[in-house]
């Protein structure tokens, strides 16, 4: 079973920097948890799934864009544990184009159901109007947010740091929709700083985090969304093929690449105190690469490697 009471425990990488630096860096590779329900996808699910199983759910029901690592992660999750599952796809055109989307193209294959919305639709999505809808077209099912941050994935979430990560002084991982940092939080040490890079724009994640956590032992670096959720430049492109090649450790554009710009960026700034010991959370979503190459190309722009 994908799922099971037991949550995985995924070792620490070594990042070997200039001694002039005297810090130390580590990257905790969620990535490799599972090929398909990687990273933070496999942490905020596995609750959310043994929950649907024991309330006798058949269907799970979600949202997400063009590329998204939820969308995928649910789908392949559903089929392994025996659900059904439909996605709510934010762009009505994208319905023309599945054949040509590698995530919409793999869900699909995984027996995924599709219902594409309007952008205007899809932001009345948590409304109970929006959800009453879906529920007289699909009948019952168990819904998992966009994103997939509730209290269960964020005790999920809390799961990935071990008690051999007390070590760290720096906790650092992206921020979507705040699962994932608040997790980190409150299974985190006082001593300890939470670090969340915030993929998108706006003020909103604050709020959405502190939902969650009663601890004050993070901040949200908000300089390394480069341009917002989904955007990227040449530049980011090349700082991830450079660290793959250096590393030989793969970072997905929308999130953990932007996350490990950002440190290493903060690190030759002088950011952190010497001596310090920082952890990436590698939060997985190496699917999405296949389908943002497809946008840069479009684009004429450098591709990940």
């Amino acid at each position: 079973m994908l799922f099971s009471s037991t949550a995985p425990n995924i070792n620490n990488q070594s990042i070997l920097l200039d001694s002039d630096y005297n810090i130390s860096l580590s990257i905790k590779r969620e990535d490799k948890i599972h090929p398909f329900v990687s990273g933070n996808k496999y942490r905020k699910l596995h609750y959310n799934i043994l929950k649907a199983k024991a309330e006798g759910h058949t269907t799970l029901l979600t949202f997400g864009g063009a590329f998204s690592n939820h969308i995928a992660a649910v789908a392949y999750a559903g089929q392994i544990s025996g659900f059904k599952t439909i996605g709510i796809i934010r762009g009505e055109e994208l319905a023309l184009e599945t054949h040509l989307n590698p995530t919409l193209r793999f869900a699909e294959a995984c027996g995924m159901t599709f219902k594409y919305v309007s952008r205007a639709d899809f932001r009345l999505k948590e409304t109970p109007e929006f959800i009453k809808g879906l529920d007289e077209v699909f009948g019952n099912f168990y819904l998992i947010p966009e994103g997939g941050t509730n209290n269960l994935a964020v005790q999920g979430c809390e799961h990935i740091l071990t008690p051999q990560d007390s070590e760290f002084d720096y906790i650092c991982c992206a921020v979507g929709t705040g699962g994932t940092i608040s997790g980190l939080i409150n299974s985190s040490k006082l001593n300890q700083t939470i670090l969340g890079f915030p993929a998108l724009k706006g003020d909103f994640l604050q709020n959405n985090i502190s939902k969650f956590v009663t601890k004050t032992n993070w901040e949200l670096i908000t300089d390394y969304h480069f341009g917002g959720y989904a955007k990227i430049t040449p530049d980011l492109v090349r700082f991830i093929n450079a660290f793959k090649k250096k590393y030989t450790i793969p970072l997905d554009p929308v999130y953990t690449g932007k996350v490990l710009y950002g440190v290493m960026d903060l690190i030759t700034q002088g950011y952190f105190p010497k001596q310090s010991k920082i952890l990436v959370v590698h939060t997985g979503g190496l699917q999405g690469i296949a389908g943002m190459n497809t946008h840069l190309k479009r684009k004429k722009m450098p591709q990940i490697i």
